[in-house]
């Protein structure tokens, strides 16, 4: 009798933890996404309804895939559509602010400068969204990192991106921009001209930058380190385009054990590079004027002041830290340029007008002498077509936060645990602030600056805002000015008849098709 009434103890245990698994999950994929949803629509904030588990995901998905079967009809600036037909969609049937769901997470998209402008500020409030496992470890470091060990990090590295300590780096953008124009006039040598997709050579361009930027001497192997992290890179696009079933990625799939090899060979090899780089600096040899150098010796500036004052005897960044830190230099550095550069020659293909006075401005500043630092920051209309060129392409089309407790923004009270998305290329592009000529290429709006071409407000932030504004925005900027001079001072380009017109965003904004451009040496 007592086993019998054992038994049934273990029965309705199974079956009260059951019922609690099955209350847990009710609410998280039910009863709070509905509560949520009523108390924001509540506050007037318009958009789609919670549908359950997947929210608008599937919507999302199938309207992207059908969007980018086909190329686009003609070379225009407004390709939000194909590459985000479901933000778009909602955008003119919502208005500027409005609700959609990311699985059973509510996900507000502003488009309101001023509201954007807040959440960058109040960064404790609104910090980095997680969105995948993969994704954190593919960009580790400072762009994943909150609070004290955020601006730890942000003070070390910050060294490295002073404008005294870029000037050292500009025989590295130099040598790197030879070896990619020699090999064109290579190919346009018998002919005066020639026909090339350039979107390989500048993403080669700016990966060798990175490279020798980041390790000077042992620039080689930075490129084999480079090489792991494109194949990484890769892989991880697929993985993170599939369902996220949580705890998915410790099973030893095929995908799941050539990413973490690749993940192990790449911190073996930046080990080795930063031991030998730390071992150089303790035995007072000269620190190296790269970024790997830099980095080093302002973290062990760091620890010595403060160990010196009592305080943690851990402070500064651990090998692991900077090792994280260096693969982040190659990811952001490499595919921002990279895309810059590329949308750059192609807008400047489709306007001949501004290829002609990019071109005077850069002949007038240098001639045919080798680009200086001093006369890259005074291209007046160099600058302008870039900013404009990031304006219609940013390499990254939307940002995100996560709202990490109840917090107001402007009118509207968000709940714990949604998201805030910043559409980049609506607002960049959104006619209340930029005109009715928002659409259209005219790098004559920058003429007298961001604040002017803005008029003050925040609707131009290619680089995020803030606090955390991407940290390696002077490095990117002044790579692609030394690029662009030294293309325009020996070629004029214009577009081939093959270019197909099609906008895709793979993490970054690129060209689907590539790049084919048609070169004439001056």
């Amino acid at each position: 009798m007592a086993f019998l009434t054992g038994i049934d103890i273990l029965k309705t245990l199974v079956s009260s933890v059951f019922v609690a698994i099955l209350i847990l999950i009710t609410n998280w994929l039910w009863v709070i996404p509905k509560r949520k949803e009523k108390f924001l629509r509540e506050q007037g904030l318009p958009g789609t309804s919670y549908n359950f588990l997947f929210g608008d995901m599937k919507d999302h998905s199938s309207m992207k895939t059908s969007a980018l079967q086909k190329p686009m009809s003609s070379f225009t600036d407004d390709y939000y559509p194909r590459v985000e037909p479901f933000g778009y969609q909602n955008s003119k049937r919502f208005g500027k602010n409005f609700l959609v769901w990311a699985g059973p997470t509510p996900m507000i998209s502003i488009s309101t400068p001023e509201l954007i402008r807040e959440v960058f500020t109040k960064m404790h409030d609104f910090q980095k969204a997680k969105f995948s496992p993969i994704f954190d470890k593919l960009f580790p470091g400072l762009v994943s990192y909150e609070g004290e060990k955020w601006a730890q990090h942000r003070k070390i590295i910050n060294p490295a991106f002073h404008m005294e300590k870029l000037k050292l780096m500009l025989p590295a953008f130099r040598d790197t921009c030879a070896e990619m124009i020699n090999k064109w006039e290579m190919i346009v040598a018998e002919t005066e001209s020639g026909e090339l997709d350039v979107w390989p050579d500048i993403k080669k361009l700016t990966a060798d930058v990175i490279s020798r930027a980041a390790f000077s001497s042992s620039y080689k192997d930075g490129q084999r380190i480079f090489e792991l992290l494109k194949e990484q890179t890769d892989l991880a696009n697929l993985m993170m385009h599939s369902i996220y079933i949580p705890g998915y990625r410790f099973i030893p799939t095929p995908k799941n054990r050539r990413f973490k090899k690749l993940q192990d060979q790449i911190n073996g090899l930046l080990r080795v590079l930063v031991n030998t780089r730390k071992e150089e600096i303790e035995a007072g040899e000269e620190v190296k004027a790269d970024l790997l150098g830099i980095l080093m010796d302002s973290n062990l500036n760091e620890i010595r002041q403060t160990v010196g004052k009592n305080k943690d005897e851990h402070a500064g960044m651990s090998l692991e830290e900077v090792i994280e830190e260096c693969k982040l230099f190659y990811l952001a550095g490499h595919e921002t340029t990279s895309t810059l550069l590329t949308w750059t020659m192609l807008l400047l293909s489709k306007h001949q007008d501004w290829q002609a006075r990019t071109r005077e401005e850069v002949l007038q500043t240098f001639g045919s002498n080798v680009p200086d630092f001093e006369g890259l920051s005074h291209l007046k209309i160099v600058t302008m077509t870039l900013y404009e060129v990031l304006r219609l392409y940013p390499p990254v089309i939307q940002l995100s936060r996560r709202v990490s407790k109840d917090t107001d923004l402007g009118k509207f009270s968000l709940p714990s645990g949604s998201l805030v998305a910043f559409p980049i290329v609506l607002v960049h592009r959104d006619e209340e602030y930029w005109g009715d000529d928002a659409h259209e290429f005219k790098p004559e709006r920058f003429s007298e600056g961001i604040s002017k071409a803005t008029k003050g407000n925040s609707s131009f932030f290619p680089f995020g805002m803030g606090p955390r504004i991407c940290i390696g925005e002077r490095f990117a900027m002044a790579e692609a000015k030394m690029a662009l001079s030294m293309i325009l001072q020996r070629f004029s380009f214009k577009l081939s008849q093959s270019y197909t017109h099609a906008p895709i965003n793979v993490m970054f904004l690129q060209p689907q098709h590539g790049a084919p451009i048609i070169l004439h040496k001056l």
